[in-house]
């Protein structure tokens, strides 16, 4: 009795027939029913429920050509007063821009300010892609140019988006997967860059249709003849929906969302995101009612089918469900504008076939050139030029606004789709262009291959089942006919097929809807006389020496260069550098392919010198941020903005930076840095204040550092030669500072290498400091070549050696000495092994010092082989006889009394001339006055005269 009541009530119900047939499928195919029954019942349940809704539910997919056209039919048929979009809510003042763009662009949400996410997550960025082939173009169009319409967009906020990404994970979304069959061939320059326009940002979009099971998409795609899905959707829903009537398509998408809908793996957080998402764009739309007293029966709500399937409590104006909270945003700061897009960038961010965005585009411009629906298009949208017919011009038809809830779907499933006669003008005309792009790009095309394209596309659609060859049908066919062993260029057959059915086309931004920073860029490179909205490559030459007035634009391009991509401005011919400008300069400039770049450029500040300022602030401030990072900025600065407070507030950063530091890694660029920026400062007059707090800083720090890094075995050899250079080479100033030359004494007797390296490096330090005597240093050298166990380490200790010559320029003749006699004492079995390791051991680690030993090895050895034989080494030559003058010979008289009362300055004066002797006795001053008389009175004649006592 029961079963009796319900089949009745299951006919009566206006998609009782429909539901009849499923269980009877269901009872067939499963054995009784189950859970295939309630499926199937389940899908047509939610058609039915979506159509019974007093507000008008319009399910769309994301850049679909038939959506659009049922958009663009529905528009003008009902009229409606507000249009309730499925799109983030905080993006709308940004849609009245699309007027200034050619599409596609897309609307962008940027922010660098993050609050209340992790902080390493940033930059973050949201996008949403405008097509012409859309249907939310086609909404958009309308209610902006049709006076009394409203645009409401309903979906969540750019801020929860990322709220619900992190709640999930890192990961959630931000890649989706992609088709791995439509991947693009060798063509691999245009389109991986138009690919990478939307960056790693995150995409929105307005209905995202696909299975959520691989079994079920791999089914449909096997048992369809296809190779990926875009395909199975353009052959079995677009091709069906483009010429059917509005009840049929808005049933027939209900029913492929609610399939995918229960078709899907049980994901809880990703059921509980589409939900959270459906909930509040119902209480959006309801609170929008509620304010404006808007009829819900002249209001339209464009969404995804996926969300028209919705089972959430609030789905519906009539459901009694309680008010959705909304959560709170978080404190981050977003700044919204609009970027270029492509179709290749559209295809990468939403996981789409290789060209299939193009296809849609080409369906879409043959289906509009065929007539019967009029497409609405923003007045004054760049890249239209084909005429539009005004929204305004056309009366509601109060038969066609009306819609029915009769059963469509059971006519449109039984029956096969009507045949589309063959267009043999556009296949022979595809198959001729396709010859002739073959040809440009080197294969051997020609006339037999046109015709053999023709008629395999002809039989692959047969094989197939389609009435007509589709693109995809014709692109097999091109390649199998034309495309050999080899690809000839950068082109493949299946690339040039995109280029031919429409191609990568890249959007653009137009002048007024660009931020002030990227109008002002625009602005101030205009003297170059570049159109800079241009996608190609543009040479900038500016001879600043005839043309004083390109200076700022040289100023703009060194800025680009430091903020943007490597290839947006590339430098071809210039410097600038630290005091140093060039007269002259070649650029490359692309800002047109980097558009996106520059209008991100936007977000983060007013001009270029606030976002080089802010991004200098960023790196000297950052958690993992050095002295040597610091001391970057600081000569960027002065580069790119000449100085002043900037260029104070980093030097004292650095100084604290270093204060702070507990390793010395980054020792060899901090001393490379500060040299620079005093040279730069000197010549410029006095040091600041940042520059010798810097000094004094790091001779106290480094000090302290030393013995530990002499000790530490993860310490490299270049870092302590590098301290050493800081210590030695700038104690004058350091001392002249208040610094206490005790303190480097001290930290040198207490330090106790192990390494040989560091243990020469020691050495070198120890005699700069005058702790040891050249005549005890070359005896160290020699005792390492003596001992038979030291000779294979021997390499080690030359390195540091080296290595010290540069705060220590005195040891090169001694470096050159040692190595002369290890050539000539060691015999060939030790020296042959050793030598490579030598060389390997100069050439990693002091490579940029070997040329000081080369030089010194020039002045030292004989100019010729003829004088080879006879010449005897310096440190092999006897010694002069000592000739003692007499105390009262006026020749010495100067030289005597300066070795008096200065005996250090004498004696270092002596080292530099080549005498040698012990400090503590005047031995090498004294050398000095008694073999060279003349050269001691000419370097006493340099100080003041002493008067005789």
């Amino acid at each position: 009795m029961s079963d009796t009541v319900l089949a009745d009530d299951t006919a009566a119900r206006p998609f009782g027939a429909l539901r009849r047939r499923l269980l009877d499928a269901a009872a067939a195919f499963a054995d009784g029913p189950g859970a295939l029954t309630g499926i199937l019942t389940g899908i047509v349940d939610d058609v039915d429920r979506a159509l019974r809704q007093e507000l008008e539910v319009f399910p769309v997919c994301h850049h679909s050509p038939a959506s659009a056209l049922a958009m663009a039919r529905r528009l003008r048929d009902k009229r409606p007063e507000v249009v309730y979009l499925e799109l983030c809510e905080d993006l709308r003042p940004l849609l009245p821009e699309l007027r200034n763009c050619r599409l596609p662009v897309a609307l962008q949400a940027f922010s660098t300010e993050i609050e209340g996410f992790p902080p390493e997550a940033g930059p973050l960025s949201v996008i949403a892609p405008i097509t012409e082939a859309s249907a939310e173009y086609q909404a958009i169009a309308y209610a902006l140019d049709t006076p009394g319409v409203e645009l409401v967009l309903v979906d969540h906020p750019v801020d929860h988006v990322f709220q619900q990404i992190f709640r999930e994970g890192p990961a959630g979304g931000r890649r989706p997967r992609s088709d791995g069959e439509g991947a693009a061939g060798p063509d691999a320059a245009s389109p991986e860059e138009s690919a990478a326009l939307h960056g790693d940002a995150v995409g929105v979009r307005i209905g995202d249709l696909r299975p959520g099971f691989a079994e079920l998409e791999e089914h449909l795609l096997r048992h369809g003849k296809v190779r990926h899905w875009s395909e199975w959707w353009d052959q079995y829903v677009e091709q069906p929906l483009a010429g059917a009537d509005y009840d049929t398509y808005r049933q027939v998408m209900v029913m492929i969302g609610s399939l995918f809908r229960r078709l899907r793996p049980a994901d809880p957080a990703r059921l509980a995101r589409d939900e959270e998402r459906e909930r509040h764009m119902w209480t959006r739309m309801r609170e929008h009612l509620a304010a404006t007293g808007a009829d819900p029966a002249r209001c339209l709500y464009v969404c995804g089918a996926f969300h028209a399937a919705s089972r959430v409590e609030q789905f519906g104006l009539a459901a009694d469900a309680p008010p959705y909270e909304i959560p709170p945003r978080t404190g981050t700061r977003w700044r919204y504008g609009l970027i270029p897009s492509s179709h290749s960038a559209i295809e990468a961010q939403f996981g789409l076939a290789a060209g299939s965005v193009s296809i849609a585009e080409a369906t879409w411009a043959k289906a509009v050139a065929r007539g019967g629906v009029a497409p609405f298009r923003l007045k004054g949208q760049q890249g239209t030029t084909r005429k539009r017919r005004t929204p305004a011009s056309r009366r509601p038809d109060p038969a066609g606004s009306a819609t029915t809830s009769e059963d469509r779907l059971s006519g449109f499933l039984a029956t096969p789709p009507k045949p589309d006669a063959l267009d043999e003008a556009e296949l022979i005309g595809w198959c001729v262009d396709i010859v002739r792009l073959a040809r440009r790009n080197g294969y051997l095309a020609g006339t037999a291959d046109a015709i053999a394209v023709y008629e395999t596309s002809v039989l692959l659609a047969g094989l197939r089942g389609r009435a007509r060859p589709t693109p995809y049908d014709f692109q097999d066919a091109a390649v199998t006919c034309i495309e050999k062993d080899t690809v000839p260029g950068r082109r493949d057959v299946r690339r040039l097929c995109e280029i031919l059915l429409g191609g990568d086309r890249v959007g653009q931004v137009g002048y007024d809807a660009l931020p002030p920073l990227a109008r002002d860029v625009y602005d101030r490179l205009a003297p170059l006389g570049l159109d800079l909205q241009k996608r190609t490559i543009q040479r900038a030459l500016l001879d600043l020496g005839a043309r004083p007035e390109l200076g700022p634009c040289s100023d703009v391009l060194w800025m680009l260069r430091y903020l943007l991509p490597d290839d947006a401005v590339r430098l071809i011919m210039g410097e600038r550098r630290l005091g140093e400008r060039s007269i002259q300069e070649s650029w490359d400039v692309a800002i047109g392919r980097h558009q996106r770049s520059i209008i991100e450029l936007g977000y983060e500040g007013v001009t270029l010198e606030q976002v080089v300022e802010k991004r200098l602030r960023k790196a000297a401030w950052a958690p993992d941020a050095t002295a040597a990072t610091a001391l970057a900025a600081v000569e960027d600065a002065i580069n790119h903005l000449g100085g002043g407070r900037v260029t104070e507030e980093l030097g004292m950063r650095a100084v604290a930076l270093l204060a702070a530091e507990r390793t010395v890694d980054d020792a060899p660029e901090v001393l490379r840095r500060i040299r620079e920026l005093l040279a730069y400062h000197r010549s410029r007059g006095a040091l600041p204040a940042w520059c010798e707090a810097f000094v004094t800083t790091g001779y106290a720090q480094y000090c302290t550092l030393l013995p530990s890094a002499f000790a530490d075995e993860d310490t490299g050899v270049r870092q302590v030669a590098a301290m050493l250079g800081f210590l030695l080479t700038m104690e004058s100033l350091a001392l002249s500072l208040g610094c206490d030359r005790a303190q480097l004494e001290l930290a040198v007797r207490q330090s106790h290498p192990h390494e040989p390296a560091k243990t020469a490096l020691l050495w070198a330090a120890q005699y700069r400091l005058g702790m040891i005597s050249r005549k005890e240093l070359r005896s160290r050298c020699a005792e390492l070549l003596d001992n038979p166990l030291v000779v294979p380490a021997f390499p080690r200790y030359l390195s540091g050696l080296v290595q010290a010559l540069e705060p220590v320029p005195e040891l090169v003749p001694i470096v050159v000495e040692t190595l002369s006699k290890a050539f000539g004492r060691l015999p060939d079995p030790v020296l042959l092994p050793w030598l490579p390791r030598l060389i390997t051991t100069l050439r990693e680690q002091a490579g940029e010092l070997v040329p000081l030993l080369v030089r010194e090895a020039e002045r030292t050895f004989p100019g010729s082989l003829a004088a080879l034989d006879a010449w005897v080494p310096p440190w092999a030559a006897p010694p002069a006889p000592a000739v003692p003058a007499p105390a009262a010979s006026p020749a010495i008289g100067p030289a005597a009394q300066l070795l008096a009362a200065h005996p250090q300055a004498c004696h270092a004066a002596a080292v530099l001339l080549g005498c040698d002797g012990d400090r503590r006795e005047g031995g090498a001053a004294a050398e000095l006055v008694s073999r060279h008389p003349a050269t001691a009175d000419a370097v006493a004649a340099l100080f003041t005269p002493i008067p005789a006592r």
